[in-house]
């Protein structure tokens, strides 16, 4: 991979000028290569990762869950026009074709455990293609896309005066 694209994937934030001291190559070639991964989709977003739990509560967190989907795949199409029809639902927040013994892993968002069971229910199961679907519901992140979440620390030693 292109050095880059490893600064920007492990720090988006990284400004053209530190990639080019971090790269020894000049501002305006860094610049021209970060615009022309943006143009050509090679550099689809830029995100940040939140650890949940140092979010302030504002109401519930939206539910997760992986579903693993096994499907049929459709002649001279394969896997990929039921993957877009799937993919094309909002609750779908991620979707990838994978080996083993399902087909699709789904990443999937509700607002709660009840509408993601709906969501599976009403839309997903029932789909043309689908043979089978099993949930798995995300209790607690420890890690995404290479970062550990820490929990705040709790000390539990007394503070101690005199």
């Amino acid at each position: 991979m292109d050095e880059i694209l490893e600064i920007l994937l492990n720090d988006a934030r990284r400004s053209p000028e530190e990639i080019a001291k971090m790269t020894r190559k000049p501002v305006a070639v860094v610049k021209k290569t970060i615009k022309k991964y943006e143009d050509d989709g090679t550099i689809v977003q830029y995100k940040a990762i939140i650890n949940p739990e140092m979010v302030e509560d504002r109401g519930h967190p939206p539910v997760r869950a992986l579903i693993e989907v096994s499907i049929l795949p459709q002649k001279d199409v394969g896997f990929d026009h039921v993957a877009e029809r799937i993919y094309s639902f909002s609750e779908v927040k991620s979707c990838y074709l994978v080996s083993g013994s399902y087909d699709l892993l789904l990443i999937v968002e509700g607002e709660n455990i009840q509408t993601v069971a709906e969501f599976v229910s009403s839309k997903l199961s029932p789909m043309e293609n689908v043979r089978q679907t099993t949930t798995h519901f995300l209790l607690k992140k420890y890690k995404e896309d290479g970062k550990i979440f820490k929990a705040p620390s709790k000390s539990k030693r007394l503070n101690i005066s005199y």
